[in-house]
């Protein structure tokens, strides 16, 4: 078998699981696990750094999939390469109460999730903060510990989603040039082709947002790794626009919005195993092809192991410090320091604004535990969100713990929940109370997760005066 032969066999395992699934929940999206398969074979077999088995690694690589209706390429990928949670049971299940594998993918379900997506455009902002915690990260505790890659599917909706253009913007301002999105370039949404709504050049606006971006054949294995490849030693993000063909196989939906978001139906099934030459029944795999992705999930092995002698031979305290960020747990003396400023404001009785109490906790909190990550969306002077210990973090000096996120409540709320997700990290971000609105859906899905996102909102009375009721 050649290396293309075998390519091919596992990227169909993946079309056929997740046609499979969608067809015997009677509902689900087949489309995009179907047009973007080999884009992940490219990416799980010969790029990703993970091991399977030790999912919560901290310097793995991430994947997240914003184009989160297409989940059973997810689930795909984590059953075939073996990760514990998602068994071909799960994969039979998809989509029914109880099961681990969603309708669109929800951190906490399963160990390979990063992140809980669906609301388009969620996933590619929640990225920039993932990538941005590894540079904060790697600032703090060097490249033996912390060196990886943020990588991130996303489709023609997450980028006609406002906040993708809040969140690129940021992230090429911010040179993040680990951070590698694939567009799903299909030209297909539910109502029917992309021209219906949009016909921005996606390239153009990527690359006049400070990133590299290109178009290729997203069903080509050596174009899309000489573009991983490429995006791997860059000095600014990439987005690699990957043409495919939505619901690739089918006879008759490929290539339409009918392909989109339902089952395929038993004819179109039949017609895409007679394509590909898949004649195996459904959920049934050939063994020498779950062999081979399960070898590819064990790929990683050695990368942690080395990683975890790296982490064995560290400074004793730099280790300590790291192990215990990435645990999430406080600094030892950080109860006594709080108890110790309550004394204080019992004490002295400060008459000062809402606002201004929560600097002067800021300025405690910060001082007491060093991974906090502050920041505003243009309202630092207003929201007191910096305080003398968080300096500004930019592109050329990411040991900073203060970021300018810019007039982007919705993307700085994205953000946010990625630098929470990354592990290692307590991040922050303040506005006006009202424009909240504006960072909602983000806030909406922290709160899901149960996660440690932290949103700061000033400016919450009635009381507020001379701005109005606009404020």
């Amino acid at each position: 078998m050649t290396s293309r032969e075998r390519h091919d066999r596992m990227a169909n395992a993946i079309r056929f699981l997740s046609m499979d699934a969608v067809e015997k929940a009677q509902s689900g999206h087949p489309g995009l696990p179907m047009g973007c398969a080999d884009i992940a074979t490219v990416l799980f077999t010969r790029f990703l750094k993970y091991d399977a088995k030790n999912p919560h690694w901290p310097d793995r690589d991430r994947f997240i999939l914003s184009a989160g209706h297409g989940s059973m390429l997810l689930y795909s990928l984590l059953y075939l390469t073996g990760y514990e949670d998602i068994t071909l049971d799960q994969i039979k299940h998809f989509r029914q109460v109880g099961s681990r594998t969603a309708g669109h993918p929800e951190y906490g379900h399963a160990a390979g999730i990063e992140t809980t997506t669906g609301p388009l455009g969620q996933g590619l902002a929640n990225s920039v903060g993932f990538a941005l915690g590894e540079r904060i990260m790697n600032a703090a505790f060097g490249n033996d510990l912390v060196d990886h890659y943020t990588y991130v599917l996303a489709g023609d909706g997450c980028l006609m989603e406002g906040v993708s253009q809040e969140a690129i913007a940021l992230a090429g301002h911010l040179k993040l040039n680990k951070l590698i999105v694939f567009w799903d370039n299909n030209n297909i949404s539910i109502d029917g082709p992309v021209s219906l709504a949009d016909n921005t050049d996606q390239v153009a606006r990527f690359q006049a947002s400070g990133w590299n971006a290109s178009h290729i054949d997203g069903q080509d294995p050596e174009a899309i790794a000489y573009a991983i490849e490429a995006a791997r030693h860059s000095d600014k993000p990439t987005m690699i626009a990957c043409k495919t063909t939505i619901g690739f196989g089918a006879p008759i939906k490929a290539g339409t919005n009918k392909a989109h978001g339902s089952p395929l139906g038993a004819e179109e099934i039949a017609g895409a195993r007679k394509f590909f030459g898949w004649d195996y029944p459904p959920f049934e795999l050939p063994a020498d092809i779950l062999d081979a992705w399960r070898d590819a999930g064990k790929t990683g092995i050695k990368a942690r192991t080395d990683w975890e002698g790296r982490l064995a031979r560290a400074d004793a305290q730099l280790r300590s410090e790291f192990e215990r960020r990435i645990s999430g747990t406080l600094p030892a003396n950080f109860d006594a320091v709080i108890t110790d400023y309550k004394k204080k404001l019992a004490a002295d009785k400060p008459k000062v604004a809402t606002r201004k109490s929560s600097e002067m906790a800021l300025e405690i909190i910060n001082g007491a535990v060093p991974e906090t990550i502050g920041g505003s969306a243009d309202l630092t002077g207003s929201n007191n969100t910096k305080t003398s210990q968080t300096k500004n973090i930019t592109s050329d000096d990411y040991g900073q713990r203060y970021v300018h996120y810019g007039i982007r409540e919705h993307g700085m709320a994205a953000a946010l929940n990625g630098l929470t997700l990354h592990g290692g990290l307590i991040a922050y971000g303040g506005t006006f109370m009202c424009f909240s609105d504006y960072a909602r859906p983000s806030m909406r899905l922290a709160s899901l997760m149960g996660i440690r996102s932290i949103f700061v909102m000033t400016h919450d009375s009635i009381g507020l005066g001379e701005d109005g009721p606009t404020h």
